[in-house]
């Protein structure tokens, strides 16, 4: 069932209706009043000649309460149904009023200085630290930023967010080649001489193992050699090579230009030329890249990972106890105890929210501006004009008491000059 415009109107329009019809009620009651004096005077002013006086105070307040009723009723429509010219002013010129409110808005209030010198006079960062540096009002912006985030992440595709991430990574990460960013890196790393940590550690790392696994040598060549050797002659065997593999990785850590060490440097810097220069070694490269991401079973991990961090998200952010959000509060506390107490951190947040909003108010003033015009220009004729008589009809309803009293007073002194100086 529709509703009618009476019930269309918010509480407070509906009682700026009420008050509307009530000044127009008085307004012409003072109008019916002036009418009615001036027939009663006008008939016994023969018999009472100071009825003259009368007559003339309410020949004037009638004049004076005709004129404005036309004056306000011709702003909003056209007097008497009849469309006399200049007339129902508003809905007639209803978008060039939306348009000079809008530059009248741009140009008097969306204006760089101006926004300047009020957010100056202002202290946003010391009077925002006060009150967020008390606890309750940090509970209350983390609860709202977690109610925030968390709406976010229900509302994303779990699909969605995983092609982007495919598309993100494959963008950034896999349509790059890898093997010459790598082999430069390799190159700056050798001409450095930054690898050697990693080779010394290497080799530690092959003495500590042999120090601690001779038995792994146990049967290494021995197994090997026909049947017929002696066994004493295997193990002796067996023994010689774990020795000298012994002597072979000390010999290494001992001596900084041994030709192991040598050998792997050439190995580094044949590498590293490989990759940045070589195709067959790009392309071997790039070919293991992609068998490792293009591999459903990292395409389920990567999802795996994305369900996992959102559901963990979640489950912290609808928390209040959560350590997250204790984290979010007391980042917050602190922020606002830093922006209460230190002048310095003031100066520089409030300057830099006043940098913002010039720079704002400068390239968008006329695009804030038209929001005035765009919504003005949308509004029905009839519902522009009921909206604007709401808003200023009752003080125009005075506009027409005062000139039914204005005109009394101007009649009455009109006739009383007259009658004095022509008798």
């Amino acid at each position: 069932m529709a509703r009618t415009p009476t019930e269309l109107l918010s509480p407070a329009d509906q009682e700026r209706r009420r008050a509307l019809r009530v000044m127009k009620g008085v307004a012409l009651g003072a109008l019916v009043l002036m009418a009615i004096v001036f027939v009663v005077a006008f008939v016994l002013q023969e018999r009472y000649p100071w009825l003259a006086y009368v007559r003339a105070a309410a020949e004037g307040g009638m004049v004076g309460a005709l004129a404005d009723w036309f004056a306000v009723t011709a702003l909003f429509r056209h007097p008497l149904g009849i469309p006399i010219p200049h007339t129902a002013i508003i809905p007639r010129r209803k978008d060039e009023i939306g348009r000079t409110l809008g530059e009248f808005v741009e140009t008097n209030f969306l204006e760089g200085s101006v926004v300047r010198t009020k957010l100056e006079s202002t202290a946003i960062a010391a009077t925002a630290g006060r009150w967020l540096q008390a606890p309750e009002h940090a509970e209350t912006v983390a609860s709202e930023a977690s109610t925030m985030a968390a709406g976010i992440l229900r509302a994303l595709s779990d699909d969605e967010v995983r092609d982007l991430i495919s598309d993100l990574a494959r963008e950034h990460l896999l349509d790059p080649q890898w093997a010459p960013a790598i082999g430069g890196w390799l190159t700056k790393v050798l001409d450095a001489d930054a690898h050697r940590g990693a080779v010394n550690l290497g080799i530690d790392s092959i003495a500590t193992w042999l120090a601690a696994n001779r038995e792994s040598f146990s049967g290494l060549v021995s197994r090997r050699l026909p049947s017929w050797v002696p066994s004493v002659a295997m193990r002796l065997v067996d023994d010689t090579v774990y020795h000298e593999a012994v002597k072979f990785a000390a010999a290494v850590q001992a001596d900084p230009q041994h030709p192991a060490r040598i050998a792997i440097d050439r190995y580094l810097a044949r590498l590293a030329d490989n990759l940045q220069h070589d195709p067959a070694t790009i392309g071997r490269l790039e070919d293991a890249k992609s068998a490792v991401f293009d591999s459903p079973r990292v395409r389920e991990l990567a999802a795996e990972a994305w369900h996992t961090a959102k559901s963990g998200l979640l489950r912290s952010l609808d928390d209040p106890g959560s350590a997250l959000r204790r984290r979010i509060v007391a980042a917050l506390v602190e922020i606002g105890e830093r922006l209460a107490s230190d002048p310095g951190l003031q100066r520089r947040v409030d300057d830099r929210v006043a940098d913002a909003a010039v720079f704002l108010v400068d390239r968008y003033r006329h695009d804030i501006a038209s929001i005035i015009t765009d919504t003005v220009e949308k509004w029905d004729p009839a519902e522009t004009t009921e909206k604007i008589e709401l808003m200023v009809g009752r003080d125009l309803q005075y506009i027409r008491l005062n000139g039914t009293i204005v005109g009394a007073l101007a009649g009455l002194a009109i006739f009383a000059v007259a009658h004095a100086l022509l008798g």
